[in-house]
This record gives C-alpha cells, sequence and structure tokens, in this order.
C-alpha cells in the first residue's frame, strides 16, 4: 500500500528577542507549537522578515558545533568592526529626507546592525536539513533599542523534497563605479517586473526563488536588507573601501580580542590580522593615519575573503491572501547586488532559480 505524501506546511511565530543581540532557538518553539513538525518534514525553510535579524546558513552552525556561544563570537566578532554610534550616515536622522519629524524621533540608529547583517553574511531565508537535538537559531542584531524590545516575525516551510522547475538568467546594467550597489526592485531597471512576469507562468503552492551569481561574476555579492541611499551609497561603500574604517573611527582599542574565532574552522586568514595590528599598535604606537595605509594594503585583497557577503540569496515563494502564489518579503527587504570592482562592459548576470516544495 502506497503512503500519501505529506504536503509542505508552514508555521508562522511571533518572537520577542531579549536583548539587543540575542540568538532564539526556533526548533524549542516548534516542539512547542507542532510537536511532530520536526519529525514530519526532512528540510525547513526558515525566513525572517526583517533586515537586521535573520538566520546563519547551516554550514556554518555546523562548523561551531550548533553551539549557541560560538555563534555569539562570531557576530560579536562583526559587531567589534561595526560598532555602535561610529558615524554611520544612515544614523543622521535629520539627513534622512524620507523620514517625517514624527518617524525622526522613533527611528533607530541601527547603521550597525544593518552592516553587521550584510558583512557577517546573515541571510533572510536558510535552507537547514533537521537534525535531532540541533537547534536553529534566529540572531536577531537589533532586537531591543532604548529599552524596547521589538515584535519579530519568521515563517518556516516544512518539505521533504524541492524540486526545480526553471532557471534564467537576468543581465542587469550596472554603474560605471567601481563600488557600487544596485537596488534590484527599482523599477527603472525592469529587473523586478521581468522576474515576477517570469515566476507566474510557473504556479507554485510552497516553495523558494534562489538569486545567484555566476561563477564569472566575480568581485560582487548580493544581499537582502533596506535600501536607504546613505546606507548603501556612504557607510556600505565606506566599508567595502575599509572594513576597518567604523572600527577605528570609534578608536583603535576596539581591536581588542576580537573573540579568538578559531581560523582553522572559518578559514579566516585576517582575524589574525586583527591581532598583530593590535599588537603593533601596543608595541609601535603607530598613529592611525599610519595604520590605515598598512591595513589598505591588506585589503586590496577581494573584500568577500575578508567578510561574509553571499553570492546568493533565498526568498520565499508561498501563497498571498488570495491564496496566489507570491514573493513574501517584509516591508524593507529588498534584494540588492553588491560590487566592489567595475563591472566587464558595466553589465552584471543574476541567475533566478525556482524550486517547488513537495
Amino acid at each position: 500500500m502506497r503512503m500519501l505524501a505529506v504536503l509542505p506546511e508552514a508555521l508562522t511565530l511571533t518572537l520577542r528577542p531579549q536583548s539587543r543581540l540575542d540568538f532564539i532557538d526556533i526548533t524549542a518553539l516548534l516542539y512547542k507549537q507542532a510537536p511532530a513538525f520536526l519529525q514530519t518534514y526532512r528540510y525547513g525553510l526558515y525566513y525572517s522578515y526583517h533586515t537586521t535579524a535573520g538566520y546563519p546558513e547551516q554550514r556554518l552552525c555546523e562548523r561551531l558545533g550548533y553551539r549557541r556561544e560560538a555563534l555569539e563570537a562570531f557576530f560579536q566578532t562583526f559587531q567589534h568592526l561595526f560598532p555602535p554610534e561610529a558615524g554611520y550616515r544612515h544614523d543622521r536622522l535629520e539627513l534622512r529626507q524620507e523620514l517625517s519629524e514624527i518617524q525622526r524621533r522613533q527611528e533607530p540608529r541601527n547603521a550597525d546592525a544593518h552592516l553587521t547583517f550584510i558583512g557577517a553574511g546573515l541571510l533572510p531565508g536558510a535552507v537547514y536539513r533537521h537534525l535531532p537535538g540541533k537547534p536553529v537559531y534566529f540572531v536577531d542584531l537589533d532586537g531591543v533599542y532604548e529599552g524596547h524590545m521589538r515584535t519579530r516575525t519568521t515563517t518556516v516551510v516544512g518539505f521533504n523534497r524541492a524540486e526545480l522547475l526553471a532557471r534564467q538568467h537576468f543581465p542587469l546594467p550596472m554603474p560605471c563605479h567601481r563600488i557600487a550597489s544596485v537596488n534590484l526592485c527599482d523599477s527603472t531597471l525592469g529587473f523586478w517586473e521581468a522576474l515576477q512576469s517570469w515566476l507566474r507562468t510557473y504556479p507554485v503552492s510552497y516553495g523558494r526563488l534562489d538569486l545567484m551569481l555566476p561563477a564569472e561574476e566575480t568581485h560582487a555579492a548580493l544581499t537582502v536588507n533596506e535600501y536607504e541611499t546613505l546606507l548603501m551609497r556612504h557607510d556600505l561603500a565606506e566599508v567595502l573601501r575599509n572594513p576597518f574604517r567604523f572600527m577605528a573611527q570609534t578608536g583603535l582599542h576596539a581591536l581588542q580580542n576580537p573573540h579568538a574565532v578559531p581560523a582553522k574552522v572559518l578559514n579566516y586568514a585576517k582575524y589574525d590580522l586583527l591581532r598583530l595590528t593590535n599588537e603593533l599598535i601596543d608595541k609601535l604606537h603607530l598613529q592611525e593615519s599610519l595604520l590605515e595605509r598598512v591595513l589598505n594594503k591588506f585589503l586590496a585583497l577581494s573584500a568577500a575573503r575578508f567578510l561574509r557577503m553571499k553570492r546568493s540569496v533565498t526568498l520565499l515563494i508561498g501563497p498571498n491572501d488570495q491564496g496566489q502564489p507570491s514573493l513574501h518579503r517584509g516591508r524593507y527587504q529588498t534584494p540588492i547586488l553588491i560590487q566592489w570592482e567595475r563591472a566587464p562592459h558595466d553589465r552584471r548576470i543574476v541567475e533566478a532559480r525556482l524550486y517547488q516544495f513537495r
């Protein structure tokens, strides 16, 4: 007798982080809300609707032994690179013309959380293979602001198989600038409209859309975040020119002990550079200007080798309020293409892959 196939199932959870940097074990909440969920589905697409909170990829969690303290040390290292109140343009609310006076009084100064999200390679959507006793952590980088605990939302779609339905390549014109970020939803680009039209030809109940850069597209990355002009065109550009830019601005003491994340595990040789630089500052009393000249020689290497910027992002596809398949995104979530070297012929290719969950 053939067993009936189990259809994918979506669960949406409301979360209340307890600290600015918080790690919430979603599997523990799933056990309480739907005890059979993790046993029924081999895989889950975990999706966050926020630009300062998301999921680390499972491969990183495996390397860190799924230990919360190791993940905390990992993200705190990037918080050393992007400390709060480091002179970010995004945080100069008087320059944010899109904000009303009321919004300026309420808007959080959280550029550091956005940059940590991007630089540490946090994802809005991540596929996890369910393993007994292994947690899936929702990582919040800005969970509490001025004593106020935020309310977060995440959706988990359980499935047992993902079927590749289609793939498509989209050529995109790029700015002639060496360092640039492109809002992929900008109507003048035409990409998002073309993508939506392509997706409508493949009715999907639950699934995922992967946006990715082909192997030949180098010196570039993809992320999903808030496309705010000052954040993208100034703060992020400064990071791509020199990832230590904002750390240096808050004082060279910020280089102390970046929690010694194992370079062998994470393959980050430049953490050794951080420790070495700290020793040089203490022993030789280097001036900041000299330090920056030395660091710039090291940072001539690809920014992606130091930061964990990703070459692909995953978006959730599920039914909308009318029951029609739709891309699910948070209010401020925008797919963004970033480059730190000029593209050949000022054009790049983004590949889209559409998967149906079974």
